[in-house]
């Protein structure tokens, strides 16, 4: 039989480090882990709890976008409260909006077609319908919230976008 090679790559004792395979510490790009609770419970003197959502702070910014609300240096979701700082807002539009020509215009121009030819004018009607839903996300300090705004109009994703934008202002 032959001789078995030992491994080159295998760390030498001499060489003074145990090499092990794969990233070592989490670092950028890594899932870092979930903080935990704080070690104590935050209170306002004699011991009566802090209040879950602070109030807004006078002149900072307080709107809301479906059922996420900005007030003060917090975002206030169903789920619990943010921080606004660093917090990552993204926005989807799963929207359409489909132009046809209404039953009304086929009839007129069928009708004046009859008469005259200028029926076919009638064609040149057209009618805009919007459907179906913008998506709103936040992300901040551990936490995900989501939520879906109907689209009534073709503008309305840039009503939304203006509102992202400026939260996204706010969160820098």
């Amino acid at each position: 039989m032959s001789e078995q090679q030992p491994n080159p790559y295998a760390s030498d004792p001499s060489q003074g480090g145990d090499y092990r395979w794969g990233p070592g510490e989490a670092s950028y790009g890594y899932p870092q882990p979930y903080p935990g609770a704080p070690a104590y419970q935050p209170t306002m003197g004699a011991g009566v709890p802090a209040p879950a959502y602070p109030a807004a702070t006078p002149g900072g910014a307080s709107f809301s976008v479906g059922d996420i609300s900005v007030a003060g240096d917090q975002i206030i979701t169903p789920s619990g409260s943010m921080p606004l700082r660093g917090a990552m807002w993204n926005a989807t539009d799963f929207s359409r909006t489909e132009e046809k020509i209404p039953t009304h215009a086929i009839i007129l121009a069928v009708i004046f077609f009859l008469f005259c030819l200028l029926g076919l004018l009638f064609l040149l009607m057209k009618e805009k319908k919007t459907t179906g839903y913008i998506q709103i996300t936040v992300t901040s300090g551990g936490r995900h919230h989501s939520t879906m705004l109907p689209a009534t109009d073709a503008m309305s994703y840039q009503r939304v976008m203006g509102q992202i934008n400026y939260a996204r202002s706010l969160s820098i």
